[in-house]
């Protein structure tokens, strides 16, 4: 992480935990997204969430003075864990967290000692909504992702199946207020990387051949199966990677899957970090 910037982070729990939890969000949220597993896991686990820079409380710099791709999100990640001196993690991955946090770790795997799946993907992959698609435009796209607010705003109630109260609403789309702010929602759909010439394409590919050396990790996936974007293929694709991945489908849940059924998660998430 470049030294002018500033990247905000919840660590609370257990200060001598010598593996602690790593908690990844995506976009649009931010570690806002882990607030009740935190709550529920601090008491026994140390718990660690960063906001990508760009992201939550983090500094949102111009793309002049950030790159804001998988390569400097995974960097950041690095230097997260040496500025906190951890050596050895429990992932939580949500999103993007799948991607950064794998791509992070593809050349240390001894540092991950097991991994939780919240819908999310760490592998190239062409089936993404044409909602998304259209935010991927050059002009229109920028204007309806920056300008619009199109991409966080309606993120509170297409990525949830049950609805979010007006206090999530407002913590959720708090760091994301004007257009300067939305800065990183932007860039990380363009850094999808669906053309055959996109720049983090490589990167990916690199972290996906990297997957199987973790296939003997304890892992375990929660997939909301109502999900309009990480859907039932991207299970597939998981349960491909790693034969013994524990799955545990909620019908009803959508993206934001510890919005949607969190008690349920909760109830396996909880035995399985604090192994």
């Amino acid at each position: 992480m470049r030294e002018n910037l500033k990247m905000h982070y919840l660590d609370e729990g257990k200060k001598t935990d010598e593996c602690p939890i790593l908690m990844l969000h995506g976009n649009p949220t931010w570690s806002f997204y882990y607030r009740k597993v935190v709550s529920a896991l601090k008491e026994e686990a140390r718990c660690i969430a960063p906001d990508h820079i760009g992201c939550g409380l983090s500094d949102k710099p111009k793309s002049s003075e950030f790159s804001y791709d998988l390569k400097s999100h995974s960097s950041n990640i690095l230097s997260l864990l040496d500025h906190l001196q951890v050596e050895r993690v429990k992932l939580v991955l949500h999103d993007w967290g799948g991607a950064i946090g794998l791509t992070a770790l593809k050349d240390q795997p001894e540092r991950i000692d097991r991994i939780a799946l919240l819908n999310t993907a760490a592998f190239p992959s062409k089936d993404v909504p044409w909602r998304i698609l259209l935010c991927r435009f050059p002009l229109i796209g920028l204007f309806i992702v920056r300008a619009l607010n199109g991409f966080a705003q309606p993120a509170t109630w297409m990525a949830t199946s049950k609805g979010l109260s007006q206090q999530a609403k407002t913590g959720y789309l708090h760091p994301y207020q004007n257009w300067r702010d939305r800065i990183a929602i932007w860039k990380f759909v363009k850094d999808i990387p669906l053309e055959p010439n996109h720049p983090s394409l490589p990167l990916l590919r690199k972290t996906e051949e990297s997957l199987s050396s973790l296939k003997e990790l304890p892992s375990l996936a929660c997939w909301g199966m109502n999900d309009f974007c990480f859907h039932q293929g991207y299970l597939n694709r998981w349960e491909e990677i790693w034969p013994s991945l524990e799955i545990h489908r909620f019908k009803k849940a959508g993206h934001y899957i510890l919005e949607d059924s969190l008690e349920d998660c909760l109830k396996v998430m909880k035995p399985f970090l604090l192994k």
